[in-house]
């Protein structure tokens, strides 16, 4: 499989994502890697992320660079001096692309919005906003620090600062009709960015909501009809914006999709640096790597500094079966859908002939030629889905 693996990351590309670990206070609904802190050493941090770009630039050299993501955390709060910094390193070790996207997460609190013109000059070029409501009291309820007027703010001086720009929903919120949710959305198509996530509430287990849950405190969420009926109004109102699915819950205008994460859903190679940054490479003979950091950002501010990396070692050899599922995973969450079910087979990928003609059957998935694609039910049912395609 050598050729064909090397093949695969070239043709889906080679992205960087940087995790900010750092958040003013941590949302009742988040399982990310954030955490609250009372001060940050910058130089640390900028010299650790530097050396962790030139230890992993080792054994990308040559590679054309597609995207770097600031994810976190919220990045927003590293000062745009950070940013530079980790951008003037990465410039330095891998060849840019014409193109390059240069994403940073915000939050639209009035500080962090003042940042944004430092970011562009750091080389930002596209911004994601956490909106997450246009609803004051459920900004409250979501743990949000900002109001919606701060938001709709933080959202003009955005697309005057950036030529992309995109921003976030929550929707199946506690005690949201889909009434509330289409006047919300409606006010969110009107806005005129290019790029809408949208995102149902999840109840994680180990979150304050998660806890809440457990103890029948978290009361008002969706029943599953409900949640469905959401989806689909989601779904139909932004059809009819020309803001199109092309994921699961990322919606854009057309040549508006997020390059870098179209890198994850491909299946191309990425780094993850940072703690709790998880990555995917492949090497020279073709071998694919997960590729893992630390969680606690201590831990993996030491590791750089006095091990030499950040990285859980030794590194994860994905198998092949386990490259093809990831491969099914996230090809089917794109709406263009799935084309590579023969490459799946040669990888030992035991696919159910008879699931495809069943899962087509309930109008779950349609099949072109060697390809398949969930159809809007399908992607509602998207796990149901892949287990029975590769059980």
């Amino acid at each position: 499989m050598r050729d064909e693996s090397l093949q695969h990351w070239q043709k889906s590309g080679f992205g960087l994502y940087i995790h900010w670990p750092f958040c003013q206070s941590k949302c009742p609904y988040c399982d990310f890697n954030s955490h609250v802190v009372d001060s940050v050493d910058q130089n640390r941090w900028l010299l650790a992320y530097q050396n962790e770009l030139r230890r992993v630039g080792e054994e990308t050299q040559g590679r054309v660079l597609k995207s770097i993501f600031f994810g976190g955390g919220t990045p927003s709060l590293m000062p745009a001096n950070t940013v530079a910094g980790i951008l003037d390193t990465a410039g330095k070790i891998w060849t840019f692309a014409n193109d390059i996207e240069i994403t940073l997460e915000a939050n639209p609190t009035s500080v962090e919005a003042k940042r944004f013109q430092g970011f562009r000059s750091a080389g930002v070029n596209r911004v994601s906003i956490g909106v997450q409501a246009l609803n004051d009291e459920d900004l409250r309820r979501l743990g949000r620090l900002h109001s919606v007027k701060e938001a709709l703010a933080a959202i003009d001086l955005a697309q005057s600062t950036f030529s992309r720009v995109s921003f976030d929903l929550i929707y199946a919120r506690q005690d949201q009709s889909i009434e509330a949710w289409e006047t919300e959305l409606n006010q969110a198509l009107s806005m005129g960015t290019e790029h809408l996530s949208l995102y149902q509430l999840t109840v994680e287990p180990e979150t304050v909501f998660g806890e809440r849950y457990k103890r029948g405190k978290l009361r008002g969420l969706p029943d599953e009809d409900l949640s469905a009926d959401m989806y689909l109004a989601t779904q139909s109102l932004c059809d009819s914006k020309q803001m199109f699915a092309y994921e699961v819950s990322n919606h854009a205008k057309v040549g508006a999709e997020s390059r870098h994460n179209l890198i994850y859903w491909k299946c191309g190679d990425y780094i993850g640096v940072g703690p709790g940054a998880h990555g995917r490479l492949t090497d020279a003979s073709g071998a694919r790597f997960a590729t893992e950091c630390p969680k606690a950002p201590g831990q993996w501010l030491q590791s750089v500094e006095n091990i030499g990396h950040g990285e859980n070692l030794p590194r994860e050899r994905l198998s092949l079966i386990d490259q093809a599922r990831e491969k099914l995973l996230m090809g089917l969450r794109l709406v263009a859908g799935f084309d590579q079910l023969e490459e799946l087979k040669k990888m030992g990928l035991p696919l159910s002939e008879q699931s495809i003609i069943d899962l087509e059957a309930e109008g779950l998935i349609n099949r072109k030629d060697r390809a398949i694609e969930t159809t809007l039910s399908g992607r509602l049912l998207l796990n149901a889905v892949i287990g029975k395609l590769a059980p």
